[in-house]
């Protein structure tokens, strides 16, 4: 009997725990009402007369180990809390509140464009913001001295002025085409850059997205029916028009118009009184293109559009001011967290 009262002394004088729970079991374990230690003061008097001064000694001894052992662990406990909250603060103080974000409405509507045209079979591309001449300029029937380069105000690097941050991502669409066979369906969305006056509606950098399919025997009449869904599944508005326009790098060309309608106050705002919205150019591709990025004009036609995302997300969430978009001021971008999910 005075054995096991030396071993579980040994025990008692080991035990560890990082636990008020624990340190509360190991009490009762051994002076609790039936806990080790009060049995072994029941069974003192029948224990020979001979063997009770080194029987109760033993008892003793464990007790006085237990309740060591019990203080030292409370004091380390409290010691360790002392000093998480010295590193920590007081944990059982209220958290400092989170702050919930949106998406910025740039990056929601790029998405929903991106969406949009997967669905039909569109890939998305991307290709460097910094272009050289050729892929910017040359390669879309734009070469050195032609007039229509006038209507692209360029940032060109100094030390070097064949290369340019780019005017549109149709460069993209050149690097695609130079690197893929047809048939080719594809976006491509982007930052691009132009010398403007930042105002109101004019920033000098902003957000395009183009599009571009190619294929055998493609024709306006599939060109028309594209942007048709594209308008239905943006603004849920699917009565277009196509007005006769320029663009380098396509014939025929035209600008897309979209009957917005004349319902409400800001529909005549935003229209003009007119009900029709203009949202985007396009065109076939001109076979020159076709030919400078290695694709037979002979054997393949095609198709490209390009919007301003910038420009859709004014129209859309009705801001009247370009700037607002790149400013970061966290007031204006908290005013979508309940539209932009």
């Amino acid at each position: 009997m005075i054995d096991k009262i030396k071993k579980l002394t040994q025990d008692a004088a080991v035990f560890t725990t990082e636990s008020k729970d624990g340190i509360e079991v190991f009490r009762v374990k051994y002076l609790g009402k039936k806990g080790v230690i009060n049995d072994f003061f029941a069974e003192f008097k029948n224990v020979p007369n001979e063997q009770k001064k080194e029987f109760g000694k033993a008892i003793n001894t464990l007790k006085a180990t237990v309740q060591n052992k019990i203080h030292t662990l409370k004091q380390t406990l409290a010691d360790s809390k002392q000093t998480e909250k010295e590193t920590y603060g007081d944990l059982t103080k209220p958290g400092q509140p989170i702050h919930v974000g949106a998406r910025h409405p740039i990056t929601v509507v790029k998405n929903q464009i991106i969406d949009i045209f997967s669905r039909i079979g569109f890939n998305t591309s991307e290709g460097p913001e910094i272009e050289d001449d050729w892929h910017n300029f040359t390669a879309l029937n734009l070469p050195e001295h032609h007039p229509a380069r006038d209507m692209q105000d360029t940032f060109f690097v100094q030390t070097n002025p064949d290369v340019l941050l780019r005017t549109h991502t149709s460069s993209v669409q050149v690097r695609y085409m130079e690197n893929n066979a047809p048939p080719i369906r594809t976006i491509s969305p982007g930052r691009v850059y132009r010398n403007e006056a930042i105002s109101a509606r004019a920033h000098c950098f902003f957000h395009q997205v183009e599009g571009l399919y190619i294929d055998k025997d493609v024709s306006f009449a599939d060109l028309k029916q594209t942007l048709e869904y594209f308008t239905t599944e943006m603004f849920g508005k699917s009565k277009i028009r196509l007005r006769p326009s320029y663009f380098p790098f396509t014939e025929p060309s035209a600008e897309v118009d979209v009957y917005w309608g004349l319902e409400t106050e800001t529909d005549y705002k935003i229209t003009k009184g007119t009900g029709w919205l203009e949202i985007m150019g396009c065109g076939m591709v001109d076979p020159n293109v076709l030919d400078n990025c290695g694709i037979d004009s002979k054997q393949y036609s095609g198709f490209a559009f390009g919007m301003g995302i910038d420009r859709i997300a004014l129209l859309l969430h009705q801001i009247n001011d370009i700037r607002l978009l790149s400013e970061n001021d966290i007031r204006f971008l908290q005013q979508f967290k309940s539209v932009l999910k």
